[in-house]
């Protein structure tokens, strides 16, 4: 299965590009959103699943979107947790 990925600007600043993958996704640049995510969470234990580089939530809007609604929502369900945990885990691979 081809995964097809384009650039399409951001929906509320309208001047960054954002890359996404899919027409149902809403286009939201990093710059829009590191406000919402430089809010500090106080249960240490998703502190420290959220402590990765900046560059990854610069680079991928999913791992924006889950920590902003553990934020909005003050939990997340065992799919969210282990989703976010194996993209980390992905992003960490390709890096190296």
């Amino acid at each position: 299965m081809v995964k097809v990925s384009y650039k399409q600007r951001c929906n509320q600043c309208k001047k960054n590009m954002v890359l996404i993958s899919g027409r149902s996704q809403y286009p939201i640049c990093y710059d829009c959103q590191k406000a919402q995510l430089s809010t500090e969470i106080k249960d240490p234990a998703m502190k420290a699943m959220f402590d990765i580089p900046e560059e990854f939530y610069m680079q991928n809007m999913f791992l924006r979107s889950i920590k902003i609604n553990y934020i909005k929502y003050e939990g997340l369900s065992e799919k969210q947790i282990e989703c976010f945990v194996k993209t980390v885990q992905e992003m960490k691979k390709k890096k190296e």
